[in-house]
């Protein structure tokens, strides 16, 4: 008996190991690119091509972080200055239609409504790079290019949160409760307003933080849309500035600093709201 117990113990054991070390090794895989970026950023232009790449050889990142703020006045804090707004204000408006849509497919019974739900899904399919080129052509017949307007527009539109806007629905807002509301005389304003969209709170700051996440590091639709500098997201700034580092290799130090700061307003912004994303997955895992 005990010997059977032991060998049954060791394939348990192996199991735990292997499964401990890829854990391991993906958490590196994971947090090398960062760790890159913590120590690029502390090398001047000497040490970026003369020492280790994944170790310290000196602290500059005050002079980085000094050359980077005082580049042509400021560019780089315009650059995070335009992430934040389209990020936030293309997050918000993505988020309303999203959960308005959403919350009309899953509450409402009308014609065509699976035939319609599936054309979403079906879109949510399609990559957002390939929709770049076509719809700079919509918004240069309409001289929209080179505009605010020209970014948020697109944003605003999304398949995806249009399906998870439905998966929350569906879970979150009971129709017995909409009935009742129904029977004392609400509007179906008033209801979505004051029932159905607080009951979707979680599952809405999940989709903000969603479209968030995803405008903040979208590339192709700006590159498209938008041709002066003062107008660029961060994401679009640094590859101009890597162009630029190709020529010069003083920008190099740049782009690699840049890189590092572009990433602190994600992470806070990820910190702040981890405790409703994370209900809000859980929320349409369960669904």
């Amino acid at each position: 008996m005990s010997t059977v117990s032991a060998g049954a113990s060791r394939p348990a054991r192996r199991a735990v190991v292997l499964t401990t070390t890829l854990l391991i090794f993906f958490l590196l895989y994971s947090l090398g690119p960062a760790w890159f970026l913590i120590v690029s950023a502390t090398k001047n232009q000497t040490d970026l091509y003369s020492t280790f790449g994944l170790w310290f050889s000196g602290n500059h990142l005050a002079d980085n972080l000094r050359e980077i703020w005082n580049y042509h006045d400021h560019l780089f804090v315009r650059w995070i200055g335009n992430s934040i707004l389209y990020s936030g204000l293309g997050a918000a408006g993505s988020t309303l239609i999203s959960v308005a849509a959403g919350y009309g497919l899953a509450k409402f019974e009308f014609r065509g409504r699976g035939a319609l739900f599936g054309t979403i899904v079906g879109a949510s399919l399609l990559p957002s790079t390939l929709l770049a080129f076509p719809l700079y052509l919509v918004f240069a017949d309409v001289h929209l290019t080179n505009t605010i307007w020209s970014v948020l527009i697109p944003y605003f539109v999304n398949p995806f949160g249009v399906y998870l806007g439905k998966v929350y629905a569906d879970s979150a807002v009971p129709t017995e409760l909409l009935e009742a509301a129904r029977i004392d005389g609400a509007s179906e304003a008033r209801i979505f307003r004051s029932i159905s969209l607080r009951l979707m709170s979680t599952g809405a700051i999940t989709i903000f933080m969603l479209d968030f996440v995803a405008i903040w590091n979208n590339f192709f639709l700006p590159l498209f849309m938008l041709n002066g500098e003062r107008t660029f997201p961060v994401t679009l700034g640094l590859f101009a500035w890597e162009k630029q580092s190709q020529v010069a290799r003083d920008m190099n130090t740049l782009v690699l600093t840049g890189s590092l700061l572009s990433i602190i307003p994600l992470a806070v912004f990820m910190f702040a709201l981890q405790k409703y994303w994370r209900s809000g997955i859980l929320m349409g895992s369960v669904k």
